[in-house]
């Protein structure tokens, strides 16, 4: 039991650092807004816009998650949203966390609101992607995860 937990907490604290998933198989993503070193990719932060009340929330929710109170990082996430609605990047932590619990349709439909919002930062569409591609292998469709993983691909800056 100690170990499922500890493997919970782990697979949180990298989905909030986020770590994006190779292009060629989806994988867990992380979550963690400054992470990505494990993967040598940068990961998706927060935008220069950032409001520093929307910033200190997702401090908390880092630090819920790498607690495994993944409760308490949903609420902050929450709160993060309903200060800054608009922002692609708490949608797209959103839709990280739910794909970590397997809530797939979900995941799917948080990643597609954050690429409606994402304008031209591709990287992040490209993210959004993996995440749908994820959740829709998660769903049992594979040809959409590979379809899902090929805009990925296409968008992923070089």
């Amino acid at each position: 039991m100690l170990r499922k937990v500890a493997l919970a907490t782990l697979c949180v604290a990298a989905f909030l650092a986020g770590c994006a998933a190779p292009p060629d198989k989806p994988e867990r993503e992380g979550f963690e807004p400054d992470g990505g070193e494990a993967t040598g990719k940068e990961s998706i932060r927060p935008g220069t816009d950032t409001g520093p009340a929307v910033l200190a929330l997702l401090d908390e929710a880092r630090g819920a998650a790498k607690a495994g109170n993944l409760n308490t990082a949903q609420l902050q996430l929450e709160r993060a949203l309903r200060i800054e609605p608009d922002n692609p990047v708490l949608w797209h932590y959103m839709a990280k966390l739910r794909l970590h619990e397997s809530r797939w349709k979900e995941a799917r439909s948080l990643a597609a609101k954050s690429n409606t919002l994402a304008g031209a930062d591709k990287r992040l569409q490209a993210d959004n992607w993996r995440i749908i591609a994820h959740a829709r292998q998660g769903m049992g469709d594979e040809r959409g995860a590979r379809d899902a993983q090929a805009t990925a691909r296409a968008l992923q800056p070089q």
